[in-house]
């Protein structure tokens, strides 16, 4: 994955052929071998990606989600989200992106790299490529020209691969007519809707059968093991009362850890976005920048801006004059960051070109970088201070006392001669620990409790405000209960159960009923109305609120000649019986740029399907191994 710099260098078509490229990645998977190059983490067609390229690779990525975190990554969010195989997945891609385009005959300069590189506003100044400004932003993002460059060129073989695919795109008027008019069709219903909640009140519970039943689903209510546990607590918060922590060292953690302290400086700005939706064609783009060039040339001849703003903004902010408040890095786009931070108050500057469209930026005002004094921090330090000492006695306190269990040989004989508290539990699950004892509910004593065998001690294990030791005193393994421990929970699910059979019965009865009559009605002993709802576009039935999507959906693919469903519809434990009332025509588009504007969706999507078919032309034919060892 690149730099976040790289994405001046990306257009939209580019974008959109990293996405799709990405998403089939993510679904395809590659093979392993171990028998391949060890100090590579993968091989495509035989040319390897090495170990140091993927680091590189994955340290940036890594940087790159940080600073969308705002400079902390969630506990296990890398791991969870298969973020190492992400990374790999892109250099993957890149790879039988540059083999497919050589394939292909396409092919990508040095000539035209350096060109690239040269129109980047990012490393200009004064409207001229600045070699030293080049340099100094690869270093603070800590890329080397080459592989900035390396990169980049991938980035221009994908736009080119992509442009010789989407040529084959092709979608005419007529196409895009019939779309229309398919997207305009609209249709009303009369429905009824039928919960099997409603109909729970109405099972009979016979016992032969629930007995019956209970023996068919014995197993879900199998019983969890059981842990009985003796341990000892060593609270971090009894040692704080004689903790301290002097002003010196308060004062001296201070100085050490000032930029902990550090408020970056800020920015606040306003915009006036000039939308161009993702996939557009050059000529949609065009059009878009002369408005915005338009408009620039209105702001800095004077006219005021936050009126601007809200007469020509298309983004969320213009009703409040494009106002965005106050933001540091990290926070918008880096193309829009990039000029902002480099902009002083009252300047106007545009079109800025993001991946949302082209803007136009006034920097209002700097709100410069703080450092918060000592005063203010001084008596959240020193609680750090002695939180930090009394965790250290506390640990100090449960090694100690560990020695003595082992010297002693167990937990009772040390506890007898220390004076020290043992407490103890009653048999629990993992899932429902005991309330009345809040260390029992730490995941890391959990962890240790449920990991260790009749009769085994751990380790000093750190918990929340604490330390704590524990001995596993018994173990219940799990088993399968008999009705009678279990039976409100097996009543419940069986009347669940019987109630969807119930909802499905009076829904299928209601249809025939509508069928034969040749209109939809409510049996008196059906628990809900027919309702009707609006003319309603196939291209709004998701919007509805009143039925969910799948019924206008399935109304929508009857023949013509059809009022009523084979089937009811089923959503989970609801069930819909409808009848078509009404149902018209769509209409073509009234104008030219609304036919234009759904040629180039349908084209978008042309090019999709085509280059995902690509794609997987490739990866049947490609020999790829990725090295596990090395990802774990």
């Amino acid at each position: 994955m690149l730099n976040i710099l790289r994405k001046r260098a990306q257009s939209l078509l580019i974008q959109g052929v990293v996405l799709v490229i990405a998403v089939v990645f993510i679904f395809w998977g590659v093979g392993t071998n171990i028998t391949r190059n060890r100090n590579s983490v993968a091989t495509v067609n035989g040319e390897e990606i090495s170990l140091q390229e993927f680091q590189r690779s994955y340290e940036r990525a890594v940087d790159n989600l940080r600073q969308q975190f705002g400079g902390q990554l969630p506990p296990d969010l890398l791991e969870n989200a298969g973020f190492k195989q992400q990374v790999l997945g892109q250099l993957i891609r890149d790879a039988l992106l540059r083999q497919g385009g050589q394939r292909m005959g396409i092919a990508v300069s040095d000539h035209m790299t350096r060109q690239k590189i040269g129109t980047m506003e990012v490393f200009q100044e004064n409207g001229h490529f600045d070699l030293h400004r080049y340099e100094e932003i690869l270093a603070q993002n800590r890329m080397t020209p080459t592989s900035f460059e390396n990169g980049l060129r991938s980035d221009l073989l994908a736009a080119k691969v992509g442009e010789a695919v989407a040529a084959f795109a092709y979608v005419s008027d007529l196409e895009a007519k019939t779309w229309s008019r398919f997207q305009d069709e609209s249709i009303r219903l009369a429905y009824l809707k039928l919960d099997a909640r409603q109909f729970e009140d109405k099972v009979q519970i016979d016992e032969a059968e629930l007995v019956g039943w209970f023996e068919n689903h014995r197993e879900d209510y199998r019983q969890e093991p059981k842990r009985r546990l003796k341990y000892l607590y060593f609270s971090s918060e009894a040692g704080k009362n004689a903790a301290e922590a002097t002003e010196d060292e308060v004062r001296a953690y201070y100085e050490a850890n000032k930029t902990a302290y550090v408020t970056p400086e800020q920015r606040r700005a306003r915009h006036i976005l000039f939308k161009v939706e993702q996939g557009a064609d050059e000529t949609a783009r065009s059009e878009k920048k002369q408005q915005a060039l338009k408009i620039l040339a209105q702001a800095e001849a004077g006219e005021d801006f936050a009126e601007l703003a809200k007469k020509y903004s298309e983004g969320p902010s213009r009703d409040n004059g494009g106002d965005l408040g106050f933001f540091g890095r990290g926070r918008m786009v880096r193309p829009f960051e990039d000029a902002v931070f480099a902009m002083q108050p009252g300047e106007i500057r545009g079109p800025v070109e993001t991946r949302f469209g082209f803007h136009i930026i006034k920097l209002e005002e700097i709100r410069p970088e703080t450092v918060r004094p000592f005063d203010e921090v001084k008596q959240e330090i020193r609680r750090q201070l002695v939180a930090k000492a009394a965790s250290a006695e506390s640990f100090k306190k449960a090694s100690e006392a560990y020695e003595g269990i082992m010297r002693a040989g167990s937990l009772e004989k040390f506890a007898a001669a220390s004076g020290l508290e043992i407490r103890e539990t009653d048999y629990f699950q993992r899932k429902s620990p005991p309330k009345d004892q809040k260390v029992l509910a730490d995941p890391a004593f959990l962890a240790e409790a449920f990991s260790l065998n009749k009769g085994e001690l751990s380790s000093v294990i750190e918990v929340k405000g604490g330390y704590a030791i524990l001995y596993v005193d018994d173990i219940q393994e799990s088993s399968l209960p008999e009705l009678s421990e279990v039976r409100n929970r097996v009543e419940a699910d069986f009347r669940r159960e019987k109630s969807v059979e119930l909802a499905r019965k009076a829904a299928e009865d209601t249809l025939v009923a509508a069928r034969e009559s040749g209109a939809l009605a409510a049996d008196d002993g059906i628990p809900a109305e027919v309702e009707e709802t609006d003319m309603v576009k196939r291209s709004a039935a998701d919007k509805t609120g009143k039925v969910i999507p799948a019924v206008f959906r399935h109304a929508f693919a009857l023949p013509w000649d059809k009022k009523f469903p084979d089937q009811p519809v089923a959503s989970g434990t609801v069930f819909f019986v409808y009848q078509v009332l009404d149902r018209a025509e769509g209409e073509e588009p009234a104008d030219t740029k609304t036919l234009s504007r759904i040629r180039e969706q349908l084209s978008a999507a042309a090019r999709s399907r085509l280059m995902n078919h690509w794609l997987a032309t490739l990866q049947k034919q490609a020999d790829i191994w990725t090295n596990r060892k090395l990802l774990q």
